[in-house]
């Protein structure tokens, strides 16, 4: 059973990455996990994600780059302020613009650096780098 499908996601990834394998298979598919990993092949850290339909709920097929150092989800889900982005860049990110951390916000799910372009808070999903 599983509890938090983002998180499995994120681990799968990372222990993959870690074991030199180049393809990854994440299931259930869900549009959370879809657009975190539209974000992360984005911001360049996945080379592609592709989404196959095997009728129990979907998977993503997710070519590696080799880029990821570690991934992972940031439970519980903290509320971030746009003045407190620093804080919490410093307490999941090894160094200052090294990274991604990726938050939910009522305008969709995107980076910490768009969000303080845009100028909103939201909640913590993610972090990268």
């Amino acid at each position: 059973m599983q509890n938090d499908p983002l998180a499995d996601a994120l681990s799968k990834i990372k222990n993959s990455e870690r074991a030199g394998k180049m393809v990854v298979e994440i299931k259930p598919a869900s549009k959370l996990i879809a657009r975190v990993l539209e974000i992360m092949q984005e911001e360049g850290y996945v080379d592609s994600v592709e989404y196959v339909d095997d009728t129990r709920g979907g998977k993503f097929i997710v070519r590696l780059k080799g880029k990821i150092n570690d991934c992972g989800a940031i439970k519980p889900r903290f509320s971030v302020r746009i003045r407190e982005m620093d804080k919490w860049e410093r307490r999941y990110l090894p160094a200052r613009d090294f990274g991604i951390l990726i938050l939910t916000t009522p305008q969709g799910v995107m980076t910490h650096r768009e969000a303080k372009k845009r100028h909103v808070g939201g909640r913590l999903l993610a972090y990268v780098y």
